[in-house]
């Protein structure tokens, strides 16, 4: 499985929802950095299950233990390993999944790939439960380049079932005004709370909603990224995917760039101060691949989660007939809220692979 992201600082994610434990390594670290890991728990558990009734009602306290590449909280510059224990898990819940695939999950194309050799627990090694993994890469990823870099990182859901949150001003994108401390990340509390309506709703009818995350990055310096293949977008839209249920990546203005005019789209230069910058933002802080030292913005599309309790038509795989299947077990009717510190965390990583 290709689990491996990024060419100087490499992680390779392991493990599957229901193993024993799930993990990340992450090779090309710099050595004699100090870990926060108060600050690195807290963003954890932004991303942990089990913290309303708007998410899956598995807990698990997402307590990473550092196993090599960390003495007394600072990195020595060996592979740092670290890997969190499942402990609440409900493998039962799946037993009827290796025979009949869920609508608009993976259980279909592993069987196709891996045959009935595939881990179906909790969707094995295509669960959600390995962003885990990814927010403690990102969670230090993001403390140094804040640290070190003076680099910023910040997101907030934009729009869950057609409710919308207030958009980031993409030449200066207010991260701090997020409230990370609500069960949904937003600028604006009231859009947070009709967004929780409609999450509510579709759980109560056994169904789920999507939404979109926007994600924002400050103090980019010019010059990050190659064109053509290795650009910042490509490069970030890449460990962007790896996040289960993203269907779609657009960086500044995006789609709605197709519909303005030249004179609309373009950014004209002009002089901040005694450096170079653009009035306004809809490139997404990078052009022809490359940072042009405004914020990186981009937005990612959440579907909505496949495991849902209303009944829906599916197939035998050994049979090869239709069957109809009701899914039992814990799971999100949003996951939306949950994927924002994902988002942080994959730009992190990502950012830190191109600087270092």
């Amino acid at each position: 499985m290709a689990s491996v992201f990024g060419e100087k600082l490499k992680i390779s994610i392991f493990g599957q929802s229901h193993s024993e434990a799930i993990g990340v390594c992450i090779d090309g670290f710099p050595a004699g950095f100090r870990i926060d890991m108060e600050k690195l728990s807290a963003f954890l558990s932004r991303r942990a299950p089990g913290s309303g009734a708007h998410t899956t009602s598995r807990k698990e306290a997402d307590l990473p233990r550092f196993i090599s590449g960390v003495v007394d909280n600072v990195t020595c510059g060996s592979p740092i390993c670290a890997i969190i224990e499942n402990t609440n898990t409900r493998s039962k819940d799946y037993s009827n999944l290796r025979e009949v695939p869920r609508p608009g999950h993976a259980d279909y194309t592993a069987f196709v790939k891996y045959g009935l050799s595939h881990d179906i627990r909790g969707g094995g090694h295509f669960s959600g439960r390995l962003t885990a993994c990814l927010c403690i890469a990102g969670g230090i990823c993001l403390q140094y380049l804040e640290r070190e870099k003076g680099i910023r990182i910040g997101a907030h859901v934009s729009e869950i079932a057609g409710v919308c949150d207030k958009a980031f001003d993409m030449v200066s994108p207010e991260i701090d005004k997020v409230k990370t401390e609500l069960p949904i990340a937003v600028l604006d509390e009231n859009a947070g709370e009709r967004m929780m309506e409609e999450i509510l709703r579709a759980k109560s009818e056994l169904d789920s909603v999507g939404g979109i995350i926007e994600c924002a990055a400050t103090g980019v310096p010019a010059g990050l990224g190659e064109p053509m293949f290795d650009g910042i977008e490509n490069n970030i839209a890449k460990i962007v995917f790896g996040i289960p249920a993203v269907k779609g990546v657009e960086f500044g203005a995006g789609f709605a760039s197709a519909r303005m005019r030249g004179s609309e789209n373009n950014d004209e230069f002009c002089m901040d101060g005694d450096k170079i910058s653009t009035k306004t933002n809809n490139h997404g802080g990078a052009l022809g691949g490359i940072s042009s030292s405004l914020p990186i913005v981009f937005r990612a599309a959440i579907k909505p989660t496949p495991s849902i309790a209303k009944a829906q038509g599916s197939v035998s795989l050994t049979e090869n007939k239709e069957k109809e299947l009701e899914i039992t077990g814990r799971h999100d009717p949003c996951i939306v809220p949950r994927a924002v510190p994902c988002m942080e965390a994959a730009m992190a990583v990502s950012l830190c692979d191109m600087i270092l």
